[in-house]
């Protein structure tokens, strides 16, 4: 990518191409998760419209005037919680993951959670090098139960990452 990477709020006249973004990366979860929480697509646009109404503030990061990644952050009171992190996967491994995570890291002084898929190693291992540990089994369950509105076969094989400001 020769192009200047740029960091920008999102909006709902970028409801498409987000969509677009994040069913392309999610492709990556086929076969991975558990079968019955894949669906295709994995997050319809009424969904991810949903998603904004509810308050997750989304940034994206361009690339020769292209939306290439997407993360969205949400307020839930005492915490913020990293909202599905996306990119293209054709633009992976480019450094667009992290500059939008670093992105809205500065957006707060809150500790920030992240959930994500157990079976998503990949992301788990990206959220860790980026300083945010993996929280004890018992912990993800009540974080997940207390800030996510998720399924309970959801908390069941997700995860919880906190940053370095989280004290339990």
């Amino acid at each position: 990518m020769d192009e200047e990477l740029t960091i920008r709020a999102c909006g709902p006249r970028d409801a498409p191409a987000m969509f677009a973004i994040i069913n392309d990366a999610a492709q990556a979860y086929r076969g991975v998760i558990p079968a019955d929480r894949w669906h295709e697509p994995y997050m319809p646009l009424a969904e991810l419209e949903a998603e904004m109404a509810a308050g997750i503030e989304f940034r994206g990061c361009e690339s020769g005037g292209e939306l290439v990644g997407v993360m969205g952050i949400q307020d839930r009171g005492e915490v913020m919680l990293i909202r599905h992190a996306y990119v293209r996967t054709r633009d992976r491994r480019k450094g667009i993951g992290e500059k939008l995570l670093k992105n809205l890291e500065a957006t707060t002084t809150k500790p920030i959670l992240i959930g994500t898929w157990e079976a998503a190693a990949w992301a788990v291992k990206f959220y860790q090098r980026n300083g945010y540990r993996l929280l004890s089994r018992p912990e993800i369950e009540r974080l997940l139960r207390k800030f996510w509105s998720i399924p309970e076969r959801q908390v069941e094989t997700s995860v919880v990452l906190a940053h370095p400001r989280w004290k339990p």
